[in-house]
């Protein structure tokens, strides 16, 4: 009989498509003395059972959901696994309230997003870049959130579009949203911190003390 842990895991199974163990040791076992050791013996009965897939093409092994349809050694499985990275990045930062890795929205041709999060009361459109898109492209993919914003088919507040990426984009034009760049969700957030005002005392010329502020 499944336990709860076990219902637990199958379900973010379902939500991420493809989990590696310590990212599952981490989720569903950090209240245990030997995470990993745990998270393993459990994996191995669940595996054993048929109730998910393992996939030994990766360091530490990644699983799959029963249903899931995917080859073991897909080109897509270090895109999912750096969506759950984020999961994990945001868990930890604040209030999250909401995370849909590949949302889909209906229409043909407007945005897919990696992900649709509600953070700390507000929505974000995340794209997480694993490799560095043409200025063309980057621009075609914006127009797309242009043509989801116009769909109507989001209530407003539209939500703000931040983009993960190693390198910065040259982003140009006016977009009816607030767009973000940053190279982790951890620097985004440190990024919107007041910035620590300190006074720092100087000799002058004329031998006064100045007072500078950083």
């Amino acid at each position: 009989m499944a336990t709860n842990r076990d219902k637990a895991i199958i379900k973010d199974l379902n939500k991420f498509r493809v989990m590696d163990r310590d990212s599952i040791a981490e989720l569903h076992f950090a209240n245990l003395k030997n995470p990993q050791v745990a998270a393993n013996n459990v994996l191995l009965r669940l595996v054993r059972d048929g109730k998910l897939q393992r996939s030994n093409a990766f360091v530490p092994y990644v699983y799959f959901g029963p249903d899931v349809s995917m080859k073991k050694n897909s080109a897509k499985i270090g895109h999912f696994l750096a969506i759950l990275n984020v999961y994990k990045e945001m868990r930890k930062l604040g209030r999250l309230e909401s995370f849909l890795p590949e949302p889909k929205y209906g229409k043909k041709g407007v945005a897919e997003p990696d992900i649709f999060a509600v953070f700390r009361g507000t929505g974000f459109f995340i794209e997480v870049q694993r490799t560095l898109y043409s200025p063309k492209q980057m621009n075609e993919k914006l127009e797309r959130y242009v043509d989801l914003y116009n769909s109507g088919v989001l209530p407003n507040p539209f939500p703000h579009v931040l983009i993960l990426s190693a390198e910065p984009y040259n982003i140009k034009g006016d977009y009816p949203f607030r767009i973000f760049q940053s190279s982790s969700f951890a620097e985004f957030v440190e990024s919107l911190q007041p910035r620590k005002v300190t006074k720092t005392a100087i000799k002058s010329e004329g031998g006064g003390i100045k007072m500078l502020v950083k």
